[in-house]
């Protein structure tokens, strides 16, 4: 049963690292049009700056569920590396305990926010709602949090071969 959740776990995992890196792409490709439009042909565009945001939270916030999943998320190690190892795994307790908590929170304040601006167009780009522009909130939380109950139940999944890929150790 774990391996099979965790086989899930890395679907997700490679679908998760693909949306944020092409949401990277997309926001890196679409500022210079952005810039180009308004600077060059002093025609400024309306929709550049709407589709960047998007992009931004998408790969923070689906970004930050793949680099909690490979341990490369950010972290100040400088009073941990001098503990002990009982109290290494205690602070990594309390870490992921922490992460729980401001997954909920960002789940359940992210869920209601895309509620509440469900139906609130974007002037600049109407193709999605105010809501809808929210949603990498609750699906990166929700997404870390099962990232969480993996590493709680089966342990670091720092060594898997799909989370190593490309890695250079």
């Amino acid at each position: 049963m774990g391996e099979c959740y965790s086989s899930v776990m890395d679907f997700l995992y490679r679908v998760s690292m693909w949306i944020a890196g092409i949401a990277l792409l997309v926001m890196v490709a679409i500022i210079p049009i952005g810039i180009f439009a308004r600077y060059v042909l002093n025609n400024a565009l309306s929709w550049p700056e709407p589709v960047a945001i998007l992009c931004m939270v998408t790969f923070t916030f689906i970004g930050a569920a793949v680099s909690y999943r490979a341990g490369s998320h950010i972290a100040v190690s400088m009073v941990i590396d001098r503990l002990g190892e009982a109290s290494r795994r205690y602070c990594s307790v309390i870490a992921d305990v922490m992460l729980v908590a401001i997954s909920l929170f960002i789940l359940c304040y992210g869920t209601n926010l895309c509620l509440e601006l469900w139906g609130q167009p974007v002037a600049e780009f109407p193709l999605l709602s105010a809501g809808q522009n929210y949603l990498p909130l609750p699906i990166g939380s929700a997404i870390t949090l099962l990232f969480i109950a993996e590493k709680i139940f089966r342990g670091p999944q720092y060594q898997r071969p799909v989370v190593m890929l490309g890695s250079t150790s």
